[in-house]
């Protein structure tokens, strides 16, 4: 058997198993690390007297180095592996939170914050990939929808802990409690994170069938005597691959698709805190309504997995953002207690979490190995630009004197429009694994 049928085929070691977990883990980094300058933005904008349009553009800073760290280090993954990309998006998480902790101005502090998100972009591209290749073909899917349990888990453990810094310190600490946990999973990577077995097949070079053993040693699996002769040899990711005439019309659907969903995920989940600290709460009681937005969107995250073994996913993603586009618009009319701010956050969240995972999901199942983390990196980074505009566009509109009824109804066809794309993604294409090119 080649290393490819091993991993496919064999039932999943407690090594593989737990090798996904520390992904699990990794994603729920990216969720707080995200989500900080969220908490934070009610202190950041009574601190500086930053209005709402100014405050829009910060939100969407690491959004916009999201965008750029998926599409170039999602690449660089696909030249010279996951593992170091891994390492070096960590170590620019951990630095661009501690630096954001520091700042003492409003372009010091969006200035870190992208130089954090492009850390994230690349490990949000990367992280995918790796899970997609440590599991076998049986969990795959199974597996890349767990991923995305990551975010909301993070968002809710982070910004639990962030509202308890709140009620006795400034929103630097927010950035300071990110940096030190970012920083801790650096050796956790090092020493549980081996090289992909598919990623070495692919890649060849000095030393691959032995690397290449050793890791299926790892995973309890048997090595092999020698490698398949390549065909075509894996010099890396080349985006014109995304354009071939087999994969163009989904690239072009899957990255469409994105951008207008994230748009509106990325409103209500960096506008929360802002909106109820105005309608007159405190900051750590606005952060638990956060909080709240990701416990739905866990429970989404949850209920996907296991109704994806059963049901179309491209279904269950449409049947999400269109849950989406609803329950965004509601939560424009006007609650005024926590406990419903609180219920209506959760149930926007359940959505809209559900199809950004989904979007993972279609990812993971359509791009092949050679591709993965690269096709991947450029739907997200493309999509991007929905993430960082949403939050901007939020706030030019509260700016220009539109009330959150407006607001919230306007953002929410971004999931509109996005269930319409997903539906027009090939059947055949979405419900089935893509080929893998040996």
């Amino acid at each position: 058997m080649s290393p490819q049928e091993i991993i496919d085929q064999q039932p999943m070691s407690r090594m593989q198993v737990v090798a996904v977990i520390m992904c699990i883990f990794i994603f729920a980094l990216d969720g707080f690390d995200v989500l900080a300058i969220s908490f934070a933005a009610p202190g950041i904008a009574t601190e500086w007297n930053v209005d709402r349009a100014a405050l829009g553009v910060i939100l969407a800073m690491e959004l916009i180095g999201m965008g750029v760290g998926s599409v170039v280090l999602g690449n660089l993954a696909d030249r010279i592996g996951r593992r170091p990309v891994s390492l070096i998006c960590l170590s620019i998480m951990s630095l661009g939170m501690l630096l954001a902790g520091t700042a003492g101005d409003v372009t010091t502090l969006s200035a870190y914050r992208l130089f954090t998100g492009f850390g994230i972009g690349g490990m949000l591209a990367t992280a995918n990939a790796m899970v997609a290749e440590y599991a076998n073909l049986r969990r795959r899917n199974l597996a890349v929808i767990c991923l995305g349990t990551g975010f909301p888990i993070g968002a809710i453990l982070g910004g639990s802990v962030a509202s308890v810094l709140l009620q006795t310190q400034d929103w630097r600490s927010v950035f300071m409690f990110g940096a030190a946990i970012t920083l801790a999973f650096i050796p956790l990577v090092w020493f549980f994170l081996p090289e992909t077995v598919l990623f070495l097949a692919r890649k060849r070079g000095a030393g691959a069938l032995e690397k290449i053993n050793k890791t299926l040693k790892r995973m309890g699996h048997t090595g092999v005597d020698k490698l398949d002769e390549v065909v075509k040899t894996a010099s890396g990711f080349n985006k014109m691959q995304l354009f071939s005439p087999a994969l163009r019309r989904t690239t072009l659907l899957l990255t469409a698709g994105y951008f207008c969903h994230v748009m509106t995920f990325y409103f209500i989940i960096k506008w929360i805190p802002k909106i109820v600290v105005d309608m007159g709460f405190a900051a750590s009681t606005a952060g638990s309504v956060l909080v709240w937005a990701n416990v739905g969107g866990l429970l989404g995250t949850i209920l996907l997995a296991i109704l994806s073994g059963r049901f179309s996913l491209r279904y269950l993603v449409t049947i999400a953002m269109l849950g989406s586009f609803l329950m965004v618009g509601l939560f424009g009319q006007g609650f005024e207690t926590i406990r419903d701010l609180s219920l209506i956050a959760a149930a926007a969240g359940f959505f809209a979490s559900t199809g950004i995972v989904g979007f993972y999901a279609l990812n993971a199942r359509v791009f092949p190995t050679e591709v993965r983390a690269g096709g991947t990196g450029f739907v997200i980074g493309i999509g991007r630009g929905g993430s960082a505009l949403g939050p901007i566009l939020a706030g030019l509109l509260f700016a220009s004197g539109q009330g959150l009824q407006s607001v919230s109804l306007i953002i929410s066809v971004g999931s509109l429009l996005a269930a319409g794309f997903v539906l027009m993604l090939s059947a055949q294409k979405s419900e089935q694994e893509a080929p893998v090119q040996n």
